[in-house]
């Protein structure tokens, strides 16, 4: 059974009484422990994809089912504990609050989990040192270049053990260095640890390199879905 698996899903939006189709008909399936890549240019509906899978979304028609249940069937409340607790989100942006230090943005997930404060400075340590930050744990935001901001955002989206870590442009905002720095880091949890990876890029040479499958999308449609 697929980890991931959507049925003719679409997503339309109004706007000034025009529809804009940001997803139509977008059937894939993805299995566990695969590396796979939403590739497209912008506006091609890569992020509705993975807005919809990550439950910050609900799909206009078509289905979505995670690990077996169906996401557009639950309740709000069972929307927030798939977003906590099934799926690990990064962003183009980071999303660090600029007021905490790296080891609190990690934390931030298991304190919103009510795991036991020993506990959440235990995994918070462990995670900080997994993506070789330790001598940065107290620095800010502010005080982290891009690619330290990125690995913060990773050890954090990984706090409560997700089965499935979404990456949406996680190298967008930073140099090819610091990208391929990322990239290594995102492929190592999937080779090393067996985790699901699923990543918005738009960048195909990247994706060939690192993925198993590669869904190509243009204007909301899926046009072709490359496997290794």
């Amino acid at each position: 059974m697929p980890i991931i698996k959507t049925i003719n899903l679409s997503r339309t939006y109004s706007k000034k009484d025009i529809e804009v189709n940001a997803l139509n008909s977008a059937s894939i399936e993805i299995h566990e422990g695969e590396f796979v890549s939403i590739v497209g240019k912008s506006g091609s509906g890569k992020s509705t994809l993975m807005n919809l899978i990550g439950g910050l979304d609900t799909p206009t028609q078509g289905e979505i089912f995670f690990n077996g249940e169906k996401l557009n069937g639950m309740t709000r409340k069972q929307l927030a504990l798939h977003r906590r607790f099934s799926v690990g989100m990064i962003f183009q942006s980071f999303n660090l609050i600029p007021t905490r230090n790296a080891l609190e943005n990690i934390k931030l997930p298991l304190i919103l989990a009510g795991i036991p404060r020993n506990i959440q400075n235990k995994k918070a340590i462990e995670l900080i040192e997994m993506v070789g930050l330790s001598g940065r744990h107290k620095h800010y935001p502010g005080e982290l270049s891009g690619g330290e901001s990125q690995r913060v955002a990773i050890a954090r989206a990984l706090a409560n053990s997700p089965k499935v870590l979404l990456a949406d442009e996680p190298t967008g905002n930073l140099d090819s260095v610091t990208s391929e720095e990322i990239i290594g880091h995102l492929s190592g949890l999937n080779r090393g640890k067996g985790l699901t990876v699923l990543m918005v890029t738009h960048d195909l040479e990247t994706a060939e390199k690192v993925s198993d499958k590669i869904i190509q999308l243009a204007d909301g449609k899926i046009v072709n879905i490359l496997t290794k």
